[in-house]
Parts: structure tokens; C-alpha cells; sequence
């Protein structure tokens, strides 16, 4: 833990910043220039180690989503008014405890539209050109050049089209690709604008060679795409999911992998994480993955830190930004 003893009339606690964003970092002081800070540089092993850290902190900062920020936690948090999320999922905010004990959530909104893009167009790429399973053959002595499938002029299905999804849209238009998505709430002016076509969402799965998903994690999202969505997809297609691992039913997933159902996937996210050793994605090789770091680059960590300490301020000026859950009077 690293503590501060500032001059000022907020504690703010951030519980989980492993690995480091806030410690080091530019926007460290301007926080500490709001008020007591402590910074924890581990996760919370269990709700109890939570609550302890948290538990008389006027603001939270919540970096990681492994912090569950759970009604039976919130409720003993008597002082917290507050809670920051470095993020633009919320998955893991009770908000609707938030909004009866009279704690104002905010996000992130769009700060890591590019980079999550760049990570989904990435992974969809390596698993169409196997680019890990030709490294290790090469590492191995071998020189295998097997065909392999080309993106350009192929069909990318959105699902999800925030500014995330629709930043992947315009990179695969940009590599040649014919996009169609789905999404809960079309924009149709852009998707005229930039060339996307809507559909349903078993059009998408139907259709498309690679099926990226955008959404957010919602009681709408969780588990959309079950057994049955995945048996609509090609068995040449690809499934990439940099959102959030609790929208793919994984069991399911695993059998179509495992059966040829689907030809592959690129995942960055996983309905638990870290992803236990030995998980039985680890053991296909048509599966690529990655720790949860779409977002993570020092580009998206500087302008995501800096709408923090901006929400930050502004609810403590009274004009909050970005709100998720605005509290309640009470």
C-alpha cells in the first residue's frame, strides 16, 4: 500500500492498482491534490480485503474488475460517495445499490475505442493467418506454409456498436472487409455514412467470416451468445471477444471449438480471470489468448487517467461527468 497524507477533506482509496496505472503515474498528484489518497498495489484477495481498503474512503477508483463492488460491500462503506471507474464496463458496480445509498458511479466512456479495436482487428488477423501456430513451427525447425485465409474481402459482424464496435467496423472497411452488425441501439446515420449494413443478429452469426463482439455486460448481454447462436455461425469462421467473457456461454464455445464447429477465436476476455491454468482453451490451437489487455496501452491509460481525475473533480464541484448511477437524494 502507499499512503498519502494530504491536506484536504476527501479520503480516496484506490483498492487494486496491480499492475500499476494510478502509482507513478502523471495524474497521481493532481489526485493527491484532492485529499487523503491510498494507493493498494495488489488486488483484494476476498471481499473482506475490499471492504477493509475501501471501507472509510470517500472515493473509490476502481482499476481492476476482479473488484466486485457488491451490495452486502457497499452497504458497509458508510462514507463512500464516490466510486470512479477506469473503465467503460460497470460489470462489476452493484449500481442499483449504489443509487439507494446515495453513491454516484461514473466511466470512462470511449477512452479506449482505438486500442480495443486495434486488439480485436489483431487477434482476428493471427487466428485467420496463424500467425502463433506458424511461430512455433518455426521455432520448432520446421517451415510449414500451409494456405491460410486472407481478411480482405471477407464479411466482419459487429456486435456491439458503441464507439468500440463501430472503431472496429471502420478498420475492417479499411482492410477491404463487407461489415454488417447488430446492435441493441442502431445509429443509422452512421452506419449509411461509413458503409455498414444492419441486420439481425443471427444474420451477423450467419453471415459473417469473423464475428467481433462490443457490448457491454448487461442482464440484456449476458449469455447471448449461447449453443445456439454459435451453431448459426460458418464452420470456417472466427469468433473474436475483446468485451467481456460472461457474454459467450464458454462450455459451449469450447465444444465448437473443439468439434470444428466454428475454425477458431481470438479472446482477451473470460468469464473468470485470471484464466485458470490449465482451462481447456489453453490445450486448442485454434484458439488465441490474451490477459484482458485490449485497453492496456500507454496511450489509453493516460487519457483514461486523466477522465478520472476529471470525473473526480467535477462530482466535487457538483457537475458530475459521465455518470452511470446518479445518487439518489436521501
Amino acid at each position: 500500500m502507499i499512503n498519502s497524507l494530504a491536506d484536504g477533506l476527501l479520503r480516496i482509496v484506490v483498492p487494486d492498482d496491480a499492475p500499476a496505472a494510478v502509482a507513478g503515474s502523471a495524474q497521481e498528484q493532481k489526485l493527491r491534490e484532492f485529499g487523503d489518497l491510498e494507493i493498494y498495489d495488489s488486488l483484494a484477495a476476498e471481499p473482506g480485503e475490499l471492504l477493509k481498503r475501501i471501507g472509510q474512503a470517500d472515493v473509490a477508483i476502481c482499476i481492476r474488475n476482479s473488484s466486485q463492488f457488491s451490495n452486502e460491500i457497499l452497504s458497509q462503506c458508510l462514507k463512500l460517495k464516490h466510486i470512479a471507474v477506469f473503465g467503460i464496463g460497470v460489470d462489476m458496480v452493484d449500481l442499483e445499490a449504489c443509487k439507494r445509498l446515495g453513491i454516484t458511479v461514473t466511466n470512462i466512456p470511449g477512452y479506449s475505442a482505438p486500442a480495443v479495436a486495434e486488439c480485436a482487428l489483431t487477434l482476428a488477423l493471427s487466428v485467420s493467418r496463424r500467425v502463433r501456430q506458424n511461430d512455433l513451427l518455426i521455432r520448432e525447425g520446421k517451415w510449414a506454409r500451409d494456405p491460410v485465409w486472407q481478411l480482405h474481402g471477407k464479411t466482419m459482424g459487429i456486435i456491439g456498436a458503441g464507439p468500440i464496435g463501430k472503431r472496429m467496423a471502420e478498420l475492417a472497411l479499411a482492410v477491404g472487409m463487407n461489415v454488417i452488425g447488430w446492435t441493441f441501439h442502431p445509429d443509422l446515420d452512421w452506419a449509411q455514412r461509413v458503409g455498414v449494413t444492419w441486420g439481425t443478429i443471427e444474420d451477423v452469426l450467419s453471415t459473417s467470416d469473423v464475428v467481433s463482439i462490443h457490448l457491454r455486460l448487461s442482464d440484456q448481454s449476458r449469455g447471448l451468445v449461447d449453443e445456439a447462436k454459435l451453431a448459426l455461425m460458418k464452420p470456417t469462421s472466427i469468433l473474436v471477444n475483446t468485451a467481456r467473457g460472461a457474454i459467450v456461454d464458454e462450455d459451449a464455445l469450447l465444444r465448437a471449438l473443439e468439434t470444428g464447429r466454428i475454425a477458431g477465436a481470438g479472446l482477451d476476455v473470460f468469464k473468470t480471470e485470471p484464466l485458470p491454468a490449465g482451462h481447456a482453451f489453453t490445450k486448442l490451437d485454434n484458439v488465441l489468448l490474451s490477459p484482458h489487455v485490449a485497453a492496456s496501452t500507454i496511450e489509453t491509460d493516460y487519457a483514461g487517467l486523466e477522465m478520472v481525475v476529471d470525473n473526480i473533480h467535477n462530482w466535487m464541484k457538483g457537475a458530475p461527468t459521465n455518470v452511470v448511477a446518479l445518487a439518489q437524494a436521501v
